[in-house]
């Protein structure tokens, strides 16, 4: 019968079903994820009854109880349903009184007993996070991964008194990445697409078309829960099942292994492709072979010659390092006087001259790879250095960034001396205590790696949009703290370690920097929260989330950026080969608006450091926290001094200083159409300077009467709405086809009535606050000139009636072409809806192209060739078919005619920050 199960099996798809019928339920679980399916389920206008949840625990409730309490919904909290096997009377009548219809179990960890499961008069469904009949039991998602399937997924089935038995009700699946954790695919796949499934599921129920697939025995499995003791990597089987047991166990329980007489905790594997790299051996107990410390961290091999690569190392006392350091923690550098380091460096040159063979003498001006030296002599370098030199701690990168001896033994004595030591970050945070954690954010200027007040001392507060409070104060920088920033950001390209850098080893900073960010995601998006409005829960998956996701795409170019050769004609009798190189412009400006402080950041910053330059960015006056938090983790992932400066303050100061600046050979800028025409005449003036620019649109989106209208309705109102309006590509007017208009009109304000408005780390909340009171004010005038023009304005208009800058979701309609509304955009939460003609393809191609605007578009219609025809012919930079907002770091984004010029993302945004060299040699 599997293959019955399997018919209810599909891909992730963001296509839902309108349902009718409503039911009370009964929730029992816990957890983020339970609040989540909570939430989704009472916005879908299911009635939930009773929250069955776990004890407070350390005074803190689950937060499942801590949602339904704040709804006033009754929540009871048992530590047991069951005492020695038998339910216990006084819960169960407990559970009886509220009258479900239906038990939903998200994530439940307790034991329920049959006669509340089978009570209501649907029964219970439980989410399983498998693909049953696959890996039944509590570990089912470490399991997924230790057994190297090449698929994983969720199932919502009907409760029996089984272990996970009963009928499939509904299941999906996704493919399993090569080195994907238990976390990456808990919050890829696991997390989101299980919340849809649970509120599917119930609605399913509720419409009596719920299936009840029995559970075949083929192909079950049984695996218990895995604990920390039996959780001793093997190393007798291939490289790809080591790597599968311990990413099965990460982060809990953790596999371990015993190094040097201590249990040690390996987290972070990765499959290595090509070649090993170099590195020191490291017995391991039980491996056949040493496995390698290198720079990547700690290679280990399995019994087919494959090898693997473990990032981060977990000491029995919880101590945590990166792999690549296991040889120098702990390591002391030994400070010595004048006379002991003349000895040394006579021994370091006896070094020299035992690796050089070849060299008569080792003089001051000898060029240890310019005398023959190859990357295995590093090695040998470093390692004789360290046996000889009382364990001083060398690292391969040392050696090329001083190549000549001179400069070496320079090196050698400033690391005996200390004087090489990073100097600590000093960061004055802000600190609060709100969304449940502890918040600290840098405030000042970030230059030359050290954060400091503006040189004139001036600051400026910072708001929260949600109340009109003030956050903190901040730098206002000054064009004296400009152009100390460049000249930074220049020696830092010039002379510093980052011009000089392997290009593989930028891009593993950037990795890291990528991972501190993930880190930190929580951090951040709570910061994007209070400092811009963003819904925390928006900030989390898209603010922050595709930030991380950029970095960690143009950290991966940063070795792949390549030239060509070109044949050209010879000059006989000589030949002639012609190449050409990629190469960094040097010092480039950065200018990103208030919409997305970080993931603007990301989206340009990580092209442009990818590329090789250094750069000085700008945040937007009004969102300049998530920078200044960015740019103290980038201390932390090792990125040096001078490469990141971050100048708050404002566009008509420290803006037009970088457009002036002459040693600024490159500036990045999303704004407006205004000011960045104004950008592209002062960078032209200064040093015709290169530019980019992404900015203002007024994105028309068709919408046919062929379309998929439970589609066109959550995508147009996505179009307009997300990331409360404050979205560049947002779709500025609504093109509805004349037969369609009255009804996607009506399905639009039945969804606009039930969006929740309130405090964005209201993990319930819809729409938060404009970004700041100046737009908040910029739209209410908007309305008012669209009523006066004699637009019908449907819904909304108004400010909400709370503390903050809440703007309610309007919708105007009857917008003809001549009007304001269809002209300019809004940059805020207002649809603005024109029909048109049934039939009349041509007459509304030349309605939506009627615009200097050109940054994006969108087309709904089942009949895919008039999709393609209207996608041909629309003048906009990108174009979304049946879909919206769909963006992705590896797919290039930016517009045509007045919304600028330049790409970012994407292979073609690395271009915005290279130049391209030709070279011809003769021979």
């Amino acid at each position: 019968m599997l293959w019955t199960a399997n018919q209810f099996i599909r891909k992730f798809s963001t296509a839902t079903v309108y349902y009718q019928n409503k039911l009370k339920l009964a929730l029992i679980g816990q957890s983020l994820f339970g609040q989540e399916v909570y939430s989704q389920l009472r916005k879908e206008g299911h009635k939930v009854v009773g929250v069955f949840t776990v004890p407070d625990k350390d005074g803190k409730a689950d937060p499942l109880a801590v949602a339904a309490e704040k709804d006033g919904t009754p929540v009871f909290k048992f530590p047991r349903w069951r005492v020695k096997g038998k339910p216990i009377p006084d819960v169960v009548d407990a559970y009886k009184s509220v009258g479900a219809e239906l038990n939903v179990l998200p994530f439940c960890s307790q034991f329920i007993p049959m006669n509340v499961i089978d009570h209501p008069k649907h029964g219970s469904i439980i989410y399983h996070p498998s693909i049953l009949p696959a890996h039944r039991g509590a570990s089912a998602i470490n399991w997924t991964l230790i057994h190297g399937d090449k698929k994983a997924g969720f199932s919502i089935f009907w409760a029996d008194d089984g272990l996970d038995t009963g009928p499939i009700l509904l299941q999906r699946e996704c493919p399993v990445e090569p080195n994907d954790t238990v976390d990456t695919l808990y919050n890829r796949f696991l997390f989101p697409e299980g919340i849809k499934g649970m509120v599917e599921a119930v609605s399913l129920i509720a419409d009596g078309k719920a299936p009840r697939v029995p559970q075949s025995e083929e192909g079950a499995s049984y695996e218990g829960i895995q604990k920390k003791d039996n959780c001793k990597v093997s190393f007798n089987q291939p490289a790809e099942a080591i790597h599968n047991w311990i990413r099965g166990h990460d982060k809990v329980p953790g596999a371990w292994t015993v190094i040097d007489g201590q249990v040690v905790t390996l987290y972070g594997s990765s499959l290595l492709s090509g070649s090993v790299p170099t590195g020191q051996p490291l017995d391991i107990e039980g491996a056949s072979k040493p496995g390698l410390i290198t720079s990547n961290g700690l290679v280990l091999f399995g019994t087919d010659g494959k090898a693997l690569v473990v990032r981060n190392l977990q000491f029995e006392d919880g101590k945590m390092i990166p792999a690549a350091k296991y040889f120098s923690a702990g390591d002391s550098v030994s400070v010595e006087l004048t006379e002991e380091e003349k000895k040394t460096a006579q021994q370091i040159r006896a070094i020299w001259k035992g690796i050089l063979s070849n060299v008569p003498e080792v003089e001051e001006s000898t060029d240890f790879f310019k005398s023959g030296a190859a990357s295995m002599d590093v090695v040998r370098l470093v390692e004789e250095i360290k046996q000889k030199c009382d364990g001083l701690q060398l690292q391969n990168e040392d050696v090329y960034m001083a190549t000549k001896f001179e400069d070496f033994i320079q090196m050698i004595v400033r690391k005996l001396r200390g004087e090489d030591k990073e100097e600590e970050l000093i960061v004055d945070h802000v600190i609060k205590d709100i969304n449940n954690m502890t918040v600290k954010m840098p405030h000042q200027c970030f230059i030359n790696g050290r954060f400091e007040d503006a040189e004139n001392g001036k600051t400026y507060d910072t708001v929260n949009p949600t109340d009109g409070s003030v956050i903190c104060k901040v730098s206002y920088a000054s064009v004296g703290d400009v152009d100390r920033a460049v000249a930074a950001a220049k020696d830092a390209f010039e002379t510093g370690p980052w011009g000089k850098m392997n290009a593989r080893d930028r891009g593993r900073l950037l990795y890291k920097l990528a991972d501190l960010m993930e880190e930190h995601q929580e951090e951040l998006a709570t910061i994007e929260a209070i400092d811009s409005g963003a819904v925390y829960t928006l900030a989390l998956k898209t603010h922050v989330g595709m930030s991380v996701q950029t970095f960690r795409y143009f950290a991966g170019w940063c070795d792949k950026i390549q030239g060509t050769t070109i044949p050209i004609n010879q000059a006989r009798p000589n030949h002639n080969l012609t190449f050409t190189k990629k190469e960094p412009l040097g010092v480039c400006a950065i200018v990103i608006p208030w919409n997305y402080p970080l993931m603007m950041l990301a989206w340009k910053s990580a092209a442009c450091l990818a590329a090789g330059n250094t750069l000085v960015l700008k945040p937007a006056q009004v969102t300049p926290l998530t920078a200044l938090k960015f740019a103290e983790l980038t201390v932390k992932a090792g990125i040096p001094k001078g490469v990141i400066n971050i100048i708050p303050g404002s566009g008509g100061l420290v803006g037009q200083r970088m457009s002036d600046h002459p040693d600024i050979r490159k500036l990045g800028f999303t704004g407006s159409t205004p000011i960045g025409k104004h950008i592209m005449k002062s960078c032209a003036l200064s040093n015709l300077k290169k530019v980019s620019l992404e900015l203002g649109g007024k994105s028309p989106l068709i919408i046919f009467q062929d379309c998929d209208l439970d589609k066109a309705v959550r995508m147009g109102m996505g179009s307009v709405f997300f990331n409360k309006g404050e979205n560049c590509i947002a779709a500025g007017r609504l093109f509805v086809e004349e037969s369609l208009h009255d009804e996607f009109l009506r399905r639009v304000l039945e969804e606009v009535k039930k969006m929740k408005i309130g405090d964005p780390l209201d993990r319930s909340t819809d729409h938060g606050p404009q970004n700041h009171r100046a737009h908040m004010e910029k739209l209410l005038e908007y309305c008012e000139i669209g009523k006066k023009e004699g637009a019908t304005l449907v819904y909304g208009g108004q400010q909400v009636q709370r503390p903050g800058y809440f703007m309610e979701p309007t919708v105007f309609t009857d917008v003809e072409d001549h009007m304001y509304l269809a002209k300019e955009e809004s940059f805020g939460p207002i649809m603005v809806i024109s029909k048109f003609k049934d039939g009349d393809v041509d007459g509304v191609l030349k309605r939506a192209n009627d615009t200097e605007f050109g940054l994006a578009s969108g087309v709904f219609t089942r009949d895919i060739n008039k999709a393609m025809y209207v996608s041909e012919r629309l003048e906009a930079g990108t174009v979304f078919i049946n879909t919206y907002n769909k963006t992705d770091v590896a797919s290039p984004f930016g517009g045509f005619k007045q919304s600028g010029f330049g790409k970012d993302l994407g292979e073609e945004a690395l271009h915005e920050y290279l130049r391209t060299k030709a070279v011809t040699v003769e021979y």
